[in-house]
């Protein structure tokens, strides 16, 4: 499969991938494991939807979210092997959600993450995943998610 050709279709656009915003770095190769950092819904350099799912977001906005930090995350991929065509396998996802007091809707919030990979990788999308609820996030991001990867290629 074509990744890059699927992104296109699919109308996505990669943006560049940001620097870290702290002392870590934005992902981490092991052997054919890429280890992605957590992605927060930044576009463009800012944070369009802040603030907890249930509270001052929607379910649909937490979603909405989750997609860019989706997205993010492929840009970092993409920044650190060249091309997502490298990518073997989507292994695990970990999606942090701020929520208000009575928001039990981690999973969903995340499955709109969990779906974009899924369209984007087919089957090698399909991966394990957490999806917690956490009080804030750093920048008051509503959403934060870190993923794993099997890549391909030279380490």
């Amino acid at each position: 499969m074509d990744v890059q050709k699927r992104v296109a279709e699919l109308g996505i656009e990669l943006p560049a991938s940001s620097p870290a915003k702290a002392l870590y770095i934005p992902a981490k190769r092991v052997g054919s494991t890429l280890y992605v950092s957590g992605q927060i819904p930044m576009l463009d350099g800012e944070m369009p939807l802040v603030g907890r799912a249930g509270a001052e977001l929607t379910l649909e906005q937490a979603q909405e979210a989750a997609r860019t930090c989706a997205i993010n995350l492929l840009a970092v991929v993409r920044s650190e092997l060249g091309s997502l065509d490298a990518v073997r396998n989507v292994v695990k996802l970990q999606g942090f959600v701020a929520s208000a007091e009575g928001f039990f809707e981690q999973h969903l919030v995340v499955n709109a993450a969990s779906q974009l990979l899924f369209d984007v990788f087919g089957e090698a999308g399909r991966h394990a995943r957490t999806a917690v609820a956490v009080p804030a996030l750093p920048m008051n991001a509503p959403v934060e998610i870190e993923a794993i990867f099997e890549v391909g290629g030279d380490a």
